[in-house]
């Protein structure tokens, strides 16, 4: 996965830059990444997610085993993504943000002292839109 890569940042901050996009198909790099990172960390992991575009199922799986891991290590992993990027929706309606501290920057994110979330889904992101999907259905 070229557009994945991991770098230590001071205070012993790990950061992963996840790629632009994480589906089945580069959702298993993510994982070893993310791994790879939590192997070196003392007690933040940052998944780095501001230039991701879309994130299916698959990515989502990662990110929340790689949190449980870190977590039973004594860690934490922080999300950092715009409050209203594309993956901020699928964040939202999953209620991910409640499990993971999410964070609007890397700098935020990156802080090794414990910290709040600073990023809560807007009430757009967090509230289906109106499609066809959602309009009622004649089964005449």
């Amino acid at each position: 996965m070229p557009d994945t890569q991991h770098s230590s940042m001071s205070g012993g901050v790990a950061v992963v830059a996840a790629p632009a996009e994480i589906d089945v198909t580069t959702a298993e790099q993510l994982r070893v990444a993310l791994l790879r990172a939590a192997g070196h960390l003392q007690t933040v992991l940052v998944a780095d997610l501001t230039g991701t575009l879309f994130c299916d199922s698959a990515g989502l799986t990662v990110l929340v085993r790689a949190h449980r891991r870190v977590v039973a290590e004594g860690g934490q992993l922080r999300l950092v993504l715009p409050a209203d990027g594309p993956v901020a929706r699928i964040i939202a309606l999953t209620g991910l943000y409640r499990l993971i501290p999410c964070f609007r920057s890397l700098a935020e994110a990156a802080d090794p002292r414990p910290a709040a979330t600073t990023w809560r889904p807007s009430v757009s992101a967090a509230r289906p839109a109106s499609s066809a999907l959602s309009a009622p259905v004649s089964l005449n």
